[in-house]
């Protein structure tokens, strides 16, 4: 039986998702709590990987087992079990050919920056006070949907086949004293996110033009890009899939 587990976790403890050899992850700490409440090895695939300090407001991974389970009991279980930055919202019982990863059909992430200093908000967004022209950073987030290769806002020396994303949405918002960057794609790229967000403070700041943003994008050289912001503001709120 293959299921799909539906979670979240605050990855200010955690090392990433993945497994890390020495260094405590939130895939390791879901497949124990997971091996001990089913009485049962359990390995878990996720839909993707996060970096140290990143949060997931939704995250999914799938793994197999051989009998049916009690999803309502085991989730219970399991939130007991589990420490308290980590919560478990869904076990759904799927096909067997089912792919937490390779059959999500887009991803969603928010970069929060708060421009007040709020110690409620320590490790759950960035607190950056200078003043950024929103309006500006707006126009050239909308640049991104016109343009599917982004080696530019990609970690150098990544072992991956192609620089290729399709990007569906690109905007920030204002709310209150915060601002929130949202933005979808069938994929992403290491440390793509963050780096989008500190090239487009650049134009916040009007250190380089919305112009200067595309030929960035078009030149494809990692230097080229502005800072990659901290860890800590980043979220994965939302993954698609078909079935579910």
């Amino acid at each position: 039986m293959r299921y799909f587990i539906k979670f979240s976790y605050n990855g200010t403890n955690y090392h990433g998702w993945q497994y890390q050899p020495n260094a405590l992850s939130v895939q390791e700490t879901l497949s124990k709590a997971l091996s001990v409440v089913l009485s049962s090895d359990i390995n878990l695939m996720g839909a993707g990987r996060t970096d140290t300090g990143v949060h997931a407001k939704e995250m999914f991974a799938h793994f197999d087992i051989d009998n049916l389970i009690d999803t309502h009991s085991c989730i219970h279980k399991l939130n007991s079990y589990l420490p308290k930055d980590i919560s478990i919202h869904d076990i759904i019982l799927v096909h067997d050919d089912a792919h937490a990863r390779f059959d999500a059909q887009k991803r969603t992430y928010e970069y929060h920056i708060n421009t007040f200093k709020d110690v409620f908000l320590e490790n759950l967004s960035w607190y950056y006070h200078k003043e950024l022209d929103i309006n500006s950073m707006n126009h050239a987030s909308k640049i991104l949907l016109q343009h599917y290769d982004f080696e530019c806002f990609s970690k150098v020396n990544t072992d991956v086949n192609t620089f290729n994303c399709k990007i569906f949405e690109a905007y920030w918002k204002k709310e209150n004293t915060n601002l929130i960057f949202t933005i979808s794609a069938d994929r992403f790229l290491r440390n793509m996110v963050r780096a989008i967000v500190g090239t487009l403070i650049n134009v916040g700041l009007h250190k380089i033009t919305v112009e200067d943003f595309n030929t960035i994008i078009e030149n494809k050289n990692r230097s080229d890009a502005g800072f990659s912001v901290p860890a800590h503001g980043l979220y994965l709120t939302k993954i698609e899939y078909d079935f579910l």
